[in-house]
């Protein structure tokens, strides 16, 4: 780090979206000392470089009087393990916690507040008429000053123009022309839509934080022959830990006794349960299957593998650039430019040519109320809030308009595997039976397999189900730690076993080595089923990709979008699904892994959408530049995207593509039609045909065309491989 330049994090209140994420960057650059500012939306943090002189209370008080309450992140105490430190920290701070009940915040009061004054103005109307107008224009007073306020506090920090200043320009605009009642509406919408992006994102910072549940909170510490529950914060590199059946691992380590099924899923993603054997390393927060293991802590708490998810996730969040709305941009000049136009118009005709202020000044009003940018406000928005609503009928969630728009975009879609391309559960894609019949293989396998919940057993008996064959009670049925499980059925001794474990128990002959060898070369995992001590069928089991999955890589295709396949499976497996679906393959990764791939895509120029579905996803999730979570994922990749698939179908991602290069032709439509109006009726103002009422209505029939235009998007279906859905 450069000398002199310290980095200091800030918790920020009231963030919800990339528009408030660019107010408090820049006004935080604004403040003597500061050389960088990166701002995390979803973590509601701050991240500020400056000089150690730099008053942290002034960056603070900067950001906050724009209506974000802000305060530094003490750092963690080294003696604190009550929890990993790998967290939003927000704990430090119990009097300044950003999370809390969504009906508590200043937003929700707020919108509540201008929500009764309008009813209660609505009540006066009706049976005071001769007062209504006033009982309007108070309660549009209660949602527009804080509005107005913030608009002010803005352009002091440097943002002159945002959607504040636009709201109440329009706010104000509509009471000059007489419509109070709407203009009080429009107020109350306004704070509602801010009220709901606050909910989403306040979900979206707990969903994180509750990622250090994945970690279980106690930890049965080895102490020489006694053996004590301790946290598992507590535990320090070299600990021996024991962990039984069922029970989650609590640090990262590497095992010293004992073979067992560990389920890495929640940390790598691999669809099947890896064997475990002495001198293998295991993840903090994955799933002990089968057998008492010992464990040897090699990582603290504070750097385990759900601790660095949680910190990649956070990382990649700040360093992300926030999005501006298009319309803030377009308002930088817009706004400025209406308001020197109307001057302009009412005072340079009688300063320079003598002619008559009065008339002059009427038409400036006039090409005020032209201007007035109620179309424009509510041109995207509108297009937006219908696009949303016919994606979310399909069961396309988006998070809001910049990631709709950055959807359109895309030339590079990183997929996981697993529960992505896959359906995330094995299947037996083959059964071979040897001297004896099919059925009565699968009858005899699903038998010693009824009651476990291993994948393998599951997938057996389901294909035994869906074979309809009879599953016979097996006595002393078990599971061999490493090996498979065993049980007699019918006077048999029946051993389902792995083919390396079958193997050394005796010869398999080489015809069948072969076809074994065959389905391993396919990615399939293979069962062996003896009966006393004889090889009596083998089973072929592998999570097979998603029914729609070719047709949804081929629509990728043919928009143009190129594919890759990132997964933390083995090579093998990734390598024969890859190849069925014809995409390029990377295979092994761990989370950071496919987090930094992402990040070497956009380097070579690529706009990255990542797609995945579990807790491994979620560091590449939230670096790409849209990440997409599918249906069934887990709470955290859901919440860390910036989209979601509930229905789970590949072919849904390039149907939000295609929503989105919609939405943003809609929006275009809906800008030259507002914008053209305007200026039709500016000319016609200056050439004295038109006036103020004229003006009035042209202002509103642009609204309503805007709003009609963005309302076809409701009829929007995309494609579908499944015409019945």
């Amino acid at each position: 780090m450069t000398a002199g330049i310290e980095t200091t994090r800030f918790s920020v209140q009231g963030m919800d979206c990339a528009s408030c994420a660019a107010k408090v960057d820049t006004a935080a650059r604004r403040v003597a000392g500061v050389e960088d500012v990166s701002v995390s939306v979803m973590a509601g943090t701050m991240s500020v470089r400056h000089e150690a002189k730099a008053d942290l209370r002034a960056i603070a008080a900067q950001i906050s009087n724009l209506g974000y309450p802000t305060k530094p992140i003490r750092p963690a105490q080294p003696q604190d393990t009550s929890e990993p430190s790998a967290g939003p920290h927000l704990h430090g701070d119990p009097e300044f916690n950003i999370d809390g009940p969504w009906s508590k915040t200043r937003k929700a009061l707020l919108a509540l507040a201008c929500g009764a004054a309008l009813l209660a103005a609505y009540l006066v109307g009706r049976l005071a008429p001769e007062i209504g107008h006033w009982a309007f224009l108070l309660a549009l007073l209660v949602g527009l000053v804080p509005i107005g306020r913030r608009a002010i506090a803005g352009a002091m920090a440097g943002s002159p123009f945002s959607i504040e200043t636009l709201m109440s320009i329009a706010a104000i605009g509509a009471v000059i022309i007489g419509a109070t009642e709407e203009a009080a509406t429009v107020v109350l919408l306004f704070l509602v839509g801010e009220l709901l992006e606050g909910v989403a994102a306040g979900r979206a910072r707990s969903s994180i934080k509750g990622l250090a549940d994945l970690v279980p909170k106690t930890a049965q510490l080895i102490e020489g022959d006694q053996v004590r529950e301790v946290p598992a914060a507590s535990l320090a590199i070299g600990a021996l830990v024991m962990v039984r059946p069922g029970d989650r691992i609590p640090a990262d380590g590497t095992v010293i006794e004992g073979s067992s099924a560990v389920d890495q899923s929640p940390v790598t993603g691999e669809s099947m349960p890896k064997s475990t054997q002495p001198g293998d390393g295991v993840f903090a927060g994955t799933i002990n299957t089968d057998n008492v293991l010992k464990i040897r802590v090699t990582a603290q708490a504070s750097d385990n593998t759900i601790a660095r998810v949680i910190r990649l996730v956070e990382e990649a969040q700040e360093s992300k650039a926030p999005t501006e709305r298009f319309i803030d941009r377009f308002s930088r000049f817009y706004t400025p430019a209406v308001l020197v136009v109307g001057a302009l118009v009412a005072s340079l005709p009688p300063l320079l040519l003598g002619q008559s202020w009065g008339e002059w000044i009427y038409k400036g009003l006039a090409i005020l109320l032209i201007g007035c940018p109620c179309a424009l406000v509510i041109s995207t928005p509108a297009a937006i809030a219908a696009a949303l609503s016919a994606g979310a009928r399909r069961g396309l969630l988006l998070k809001g308009g910049a990631i709709l728009e950055g959807l359109g975009k895309i030339t590079m879609v990183a997929f996981d595997k697993t529960g992505t391309l896959t359906q995330g559960k094995p299947q037996v894609t083959d059964v071979v039976a040897i001297g004896i019949a099919e059925a009565k293989l699968l009858s005899m396998a699903a038998a010693i397999e009824t009651g476990s919940s291993h994948p393998l057993a599951l997938a057996i008996l389901a294909k035994a189900k869906a074979m309809n064959v009879p599953v016979p009670p097996a006595m002393d049925a078990k599971a061999i730690g490493g090996k498979g499980v065993t049980g007699t059925v019918g006077g048999d001794r029946l051993l389902l076993a792995s083919a390396r474990a079958a193997a050394e128990l005796g010869d398999i002959p080489a015809q069948l080595q072969a076809r074994i060898d065959g389905f391993n070369d396919e990615g399939k995992t293979v069962s062996v089923l003896l009966a006393n001590d004889k090889i009596v069928g083998i089973f072929a089991i592998r999570d097979e990709p998603r029914p729609d999955a070719h047709a949804g890589l081929s629509a990728l295709r043919d928009a143009g979008v190129e594919t890759v396949m990132l997964t933390g499976d083995n090579e093998r497996t990734a390598r024969a699904i890859g190849s069925s679906l014809g995409m390029t393959v990377r295979a092994g990764l761990l989370p950071e892994d496919k987090q930094r791939i992402v990040r070497e895509l956009q380097a070579a120029g690529a706009i990255v959408a990542k797609v995945g579905d579990g807790i491994n996803d979620a560091p590449a999730l939230a670096a790409a530049d849209i990440g997409i979570a599918m249906g069934g994922g887990t709470d955290v990749a859901l919440e860390t995207a910036d989209a979601a698939i509930l229905h789970g179908r590949v072919i849904d991602i390039a149907n939000m593509m295609l929503l989105s290069r919609a939405t943003m032709a809609n929006i275009g439509q809906n800008i030259t039609l507002s914008l053209g109006l305007k200026a039709v009726f500016l000319v016609t103002t200056i050439l004295g045909i038109t006036g103020l009422w004229p003006a009035i209505l042209a202002d509103t029939g642009a609204t309503v065309l805007v709003t009609a235009n963005a309302m076809r998007l409701l009829g929007w279906k995309g494609m579908s491989v499944f015409p019945d859905r």
